[in-house]
């Protein structure tokens, strides 16, 4: 137990040239000018860390916001760019839950696109009806997501007997403006991607036989002319109002370089829009209301799915669009940036509030592809990695601007270095029986840790360094919240890990396991020492929660904090560094847990040595 006996704190006197007084305020000690003084001098007050582009308008506690994955095409298992795009989204909304604490406010829809001449192919060669396929594949989709801990509210597939009614509404809806009528259509068509490609997207490349063959420009996938007769979506009349709409909001698509690549696809005329073909040809999928000689396109019935499960067409789907954010490969862009916009327009619904787009995962700098067979599966990932520590990796590597590259070592040599040694080594430090034998969180003591920097005194121990891990992490929670905004998680984990190693040098520096609580002169630093630690780890651990959850709930856990007291509502870091109360000091810590998290290293080479034996 901590020793009774310690030294009274004893006045401060603060070093200044002769004849002036030296008064260096928190607010120029944090780094803020006078405009910031309200703001951290009621640092220890309720404060919501939300600001505008995740919610869609009015206030963070009224506001609806509405999450969404592509659906995801079941004519193969899914690999790990599927499971990128899920936990981008999900990543999203825990951090939107941790704002607004209310789950009625915001919800998250993934789930399976199962119609189209892709799927009616697939089924075909693997002797199956397309509903077997659908169901195999799509189940496997399911499982993945559960396994990673995907907190969707609604997975769905285009074959349920709700989609087919939203999407027929919708195809009414279009054609009572005018906005579809029949005609013949031609062009390449590439049945890869279920769509038709102008001629400057066309590429002829040898063959198998040597021949010349028309291929997608951009894929490689081969391509065939067709013509029939269809029905046609009159999208050159939309070029203007989706040139207006994407200069009314300048971050409508995020990141900036492919709201650029939209624009810039802009520039040409748009031509019409084939959105149906023959039932002949392809059976599977929806049929024209009216018309059963022909299917609705693949790529139309695929995008109502986000109507779908808010409500379409029931009014009550207005309460959630368009406070909606489209989580999206860069792959699809044109489909979600052009293509929908323009068909919500027509249908007299206003586009969504965000289209958020990633770019892809390469192995070892190649493009995964079956024929070179490094497709990464991604529950074996989960398995070897852990959950929480996968959904860590991708998060904190992946860059939506530019492709990423994965290889086994790079997952371990991050784990290892910012999960298990930084992270968990700090929380072993602070909370091991020998340096707080009390198994509680410290007092704080501010005459050891003045707030306001220059004074001396015979209890102060604080450096100008231990000052700057204070700025850094009071001002985290914001510049994470900025990050979220601006769809840059890796850069939220980055933020948290810099000041991981910051508060590991803070304890470093100040040893605290040559400190001894017996001595009058170390009992108070000692104290302080760790509760700045144990503060700093509380920060880090709330602000991990959306994307390593279970490893979160652990640490906060040990660190005896309630669920409760986990939402950004109630993160007030230090608060006795503000002269406020804090409601952890002289409290238990939770109970032992172990490591937070083992090193994999360690891990893989104890179970090579069990193989060998």
């Amino acid at each position: 137990m901590r020793p009774s006996h310690v030294l009274p704190e004893r006045p401060l006197h603060r070093l200044c040239p002769a004849g002036s007084m030296l008064r260096t305020s928190t607010l120029r000690l944090l780094g803020h000018g006078r405009k910031s003084r309200v703001s951290l001098l009621e640092y220890c007050r309720p404060r919501c860390y939300s600001s505008g582009p995740l919610l869609a308008r009015g206030d963070a506690r009224d506001a609806r916001a509405y999450f969404t994955t592509p659906i995801f095409y079941v004519n193969a298992a899914p690999h790990i760019g599927h499971l990128y795009s899920a936990l981008l989204a999900d990543a999203l909304c825990r951090y939107r839950r941790l704002r607004v604490p209310s789950g009625a406010a915001t919800r998250f829809s993934t789930g399976t696109d199962e119609h189209g001449l892709k799927i009616q192919q697939a089924a075909a060669a693997a002797g199956l009806a397309p509903t077997e396929l659908c169901n195999r594949v799509s189940a496997q989709f399911q499982q993945l997501f559960r396994e990673a801990g995907i907190s969707s509210t609604d997975f769905i597939r285009t074959t349920e007997v709700r989609h087919q009614i939203a999407v027929q509404h919708f195809w009414e809806a279009l054609k009572a403006r005018g906005l579809l009528f029949k005609g013949l259509y031609e062009g390449w068509y590439c049945a890869s991607e279920e769509c038709f490609l102008p001629e400057a997207k066309v590429a002829w490349q040898p063959g198998p036989s040597g021949d010349s063959c028309p291929v997608s420009l951009e894929s490689g996938h081969p391509v065939s002319w067709t013509k029939e007769e269809n029905y046609i979506f009159r999208l050159s009349q939309f070029r203007e109002p989706l040139r207006r709409w994407l200069r009314d909001d300048p971050q409508a698509i995020t990141p900036e370089p492919f709201q650029r690549a939209v624009l810039q696809w802009l520039e040409e005329e748009l031509p019409d829009l084939s959105v149906s073909r023959k039932s002949s040809h392809l059976h599977w999928g929806i049929p024209v209301p009216g018309d059963d000689s022909q299917t609705i396109y693949v790529w139309l019935d695929a995008l109502v799915n986000y109507l779908t499960v808010i409500g379409y067409p029931d009014t009550e789907f207005k309460s959630w669009w368009p406070t909606t954010c489209h989580i999206i490969g860069k792959d699809i862009l044109k489909f979600h940036a052009i293509y929908w916009p323009a068909l919500l327009l027509g249908a007299g619904i206003s586009p969504p509030h965000r289209i958020y787009v990633h770019s892809h995962w390469t192995v070892c700098g190649q493009k995964m592809s079956k024929s070179l067979g490094n497709v990464v599966d991604p529950r074996i990932c989960l398995e070897r990695y852990t959950v929480d520590g996968f959904r860590y990796f991708l998060l904190r590597q992946g860059v939506p601007n530019w492709d990423c590259d994965y290889y086994d070592e790079k997952v371990v040599k991050l784990l290892d270095s910012e999960l298990a040694d930084a992270l968990g080594g700090l929380l072993n430090r602070c909370t091991a029986n020998r340096i707080n034998p009390s198994g509680t969180y410290p007092a704080f003591c501010t005459a050891c840790f003045p707030s306001e920097p220059g004074l001396v005194g015979p209890s102060v121990r604080a450096q100008t360094e231990d000052y700057a891990l204070v700025r850094a992490v009071a001002i985290l929670p914001k510049q994470v919240a900025d990050h979220y905004d601006n769809f840059q998680i890796y850069k939220a984990l980055e933020a948290v890990s810099s000041c991981v190693r910051q508060t590991n040098s803070f304890v470093q520096r100040h040893a605290p396991w040559k400190l001894n609580w017996e001595s009058p002169v170390d009992a108070l630093w000692l104290g302080t020492v760790l509760h700045v630690a144990l503060e700093c780890l509380r920060v880090f651990g709330t602000l991990l929660q959306p994307v390593t959850p279970s490893l979160a709930d652990k640490l906060l856990s040990r660190l005896g904090v309630s669920a409760r007291e986990r939402s950004l509502g109630e993160l007030h870091f230090l608060p006795r560094f503000y002269g406020c109360p804090c409601p952890f000091e002289g409290r238990r810590l939770g109970p032992e847990t172990g490591l937070l998290f083992p090193r994999l290293d360690q891990s893989r080479a104890w179970q090579l040595k069990a193989h060998r034996t």
